[in-house]
């Protein structure tokens, strides 16, 4: 058995090998890191609080729908009857906690131009279908709603299916198509938000934006979070960027009908990322993808969202590296993949010999080992332990500042919503949820390389060079509820609750909104 005394030499001995110039600069590079995405969540909360500071200086000079609109003119009637139409599309997949809740912020947007919104289902047997139908069914004179059966996909994913069968029955007169996912929150204003940037510059291709998660408590919540924050930057541009998030994405409905750039194709012929997809068109053909401001949307997480269901989470969203468009698609990937896991593991790796230099302090300190014993080993490595502290504080304060400043501008952006706030959050768990995620990264992309099969709401697909090459459905090797939002997949159909005050208050809204139906 190890004594005391040789785990004593052991830690010593340990942490001066963590002082040769080679562990020096892994633990100055995981510094580096942390800086580096400290300056980031900065700039990016900088754009944010830019958009906060103009809302709240428009409502000073008297426009109480800024809200809304910057120019309080723009809620007229001559303006309002020009607007394009607009059809958002948002394919279904099961149904749980927060959906009618985000659906209802949906369809009660505060568009004022023709809308029209096709919910888009696998099969009747889907939870989701009932329990859409019956929400519509409370709105069924106020908006322009309907739900589609897609039936089976068979050379795509589902979800990229239902998008193109939602494309197919969009109104002949749409100009702009709005891909939403169901976990998505709008606000009232989000989809003239998106509209009046595509009118404003016709060349923009695609519009996106962000989730703001909202952490239920649990680690795998906090994972999660931390996973997405670091991606939260190159949408916090206020402007042109190169990323994109398929829960949002407004485009030109006319890129689908005449299948411009490969567009409805490349999506349809093995198709499994939608925004990877497009993403990788977008670059190829050079062509715009911006995210506004106020593009940032509340995204609560499943209150039982166990670390089970993110380890599936993080395999999906690793397996999308696998797939790919053109030959320079699968290069990008293949180096965003080198890059990430380099990245993951040296920012776990410092912490680790952090750890090991506390250790040793703490046993010599208490052994009562003489200065000149300790000083060589001890010294160069508490240093460095000090560096990353102060590196990792700033890094968290800066994270918490982005999130303080997106739940604020949310606050501002939905003023009918129940107000979202940072006491839930616990930072302690969230440096946890850092450490846990950065070191799982690596396994999961490296499993998903070489597995080229991944397992998606109970259907199976497999890759073979980039695109989805079969698709196999099973039910009893499926799991029972998505990932992130704790939806029931199958079983017994979707309830719809009573009415509540937040329910009445979202059909006023819809009442107050816009046209009621429109022929086809």
């Amino acid at each position: 058995m190890l004594s005391f005394e040789s785990l004593d030499l052991f830690l010593l001995s340990l942490s001066r090998s963590f002082c040769t110039p080679t562990a020096v600069f892994i633990q100055i590079q995981g510094c580096v890191i942390c800086l580096l995405l400290a300056i980031g969540w900065a700039l990016a909360a900088s754009i944010r609080n830019r958009e906060i500071n103009r809302i709240k200086d428009k409502m000073r000079k008297g426009n109480s729908f800024a809200f809304l609109y910057q120019d309080i003119n723009e809620l007229e009637h001559s303006n309002q009857v020009n607007l394009p139409r607009v059809t958002v599309i948002m394919p279904l997949k099961g149904f749980g906690e927060h959906n009618l809740h985000n659906w209802r912020s949906q369809i009660t947007s505060l568009y004022g131009g023709p809308l029209e919104f096709l919910f888009v289902v696998e099969g009747t047997d889907d939870p989701a279908y009932h329990a859409i139908s019956r929400l519509l069914s409370e709105f069924e004179d106020q908006v322009d709603a309907r739900v589609i059966v897609a039936d089976l996909a068979t050379t795509c994913s589902q979800k990229i299916h239902n998008q193109l069968v939602g494309v197919q029955n969009m109104h002949k007169e749409s100009k702009y198509v709005l891909f939403l996912d169901d976990d998505v929150r709008l606000h009232p204003g989000t989809i003239g938000a998106l509209t009046k940037e595509m009118e404003k510059n016709p060349e923009i291709f695609i519009q996106t934006g962000y989730p703001l998660d909202l952490p239920s408590g649990s680690l795998g919540s906090y994972c999660i979070y931390e996973y997405h924050m670091p991606c939260s930057m190159g949408f916090a541009t206020g402007g042109q960027t190169y990323f994109l998030w398929g829960g949002c994405m407004m485009m030109h409905a006319d890129d689908f009908r005449k299948d411009r750039h490969g567009v409805v194709s490349g999506l349809r012929d093995g198709g499994y990322s939608d925004d990877m997809t497009l993403a990788a068109i977008a670059g190829d053909y050079k062509r715009l993808i911006t995210s506004p401001p106020v593009a940032v949307f509340p995204h609560p997480l499943a209150s039982d969202l166990n670390f089970g269901r993110y380890w599936n989470y993080l395999r999906k969203q690793t397996f999308v590296l696998e797939s790919y468009v053109t030959k320079v698609n699968w290069i990008m990937n293949r180096t965003l993949f080198a890059v990430h896991c380099y990245l993951s593991w040296g920012f776990i790796l410092p912490y680790f010999m952090a750890m090991i230099h506390v250790a040793a302090a703490l046993r010599c300190y208490f052994k009562g080992y003489s200065s000149e014993e300790i000083t060589y080993g001890l010294c160069p490595g508490l240093t460095l332990v000090s560096f990353l502290t102060i590196c990792t504080f700033s890094q968290l304060f800066s994270m918490w500042n982005l999130t303080r400043i997106e739940v604020h501008l949310c606050n501002i952006l939905s003023p009918e919503a129940p107000r979202l706030s940072l006491a839930s959050y616990n930072w302690c768990l969230v440096f946890i949820a850092m450490l846990v995620g950065n070191f799982l990264y690596p396994i999961s992309a490296t499993r998903s390389h070489f597995s080229q099969c991944i397992n998606w709401s109970g259907i199976l697909y497999y890759l073979e060079n980039g695109k989805i090459e079969r698709v196999q459905r099973s039910k009893d090797t499926g799991p029972v509820f998505t990932d992130l939002g704790g939806k029931h997949l199958y079983g017994k159909k979707g309830f719809v609750p009573k009415i509540s005050f937040l329910g009445s208050l979202s059909r006023s809204l819809a009442q107050w909104r816009q046209p009621k139906k429109f022929d086809l």
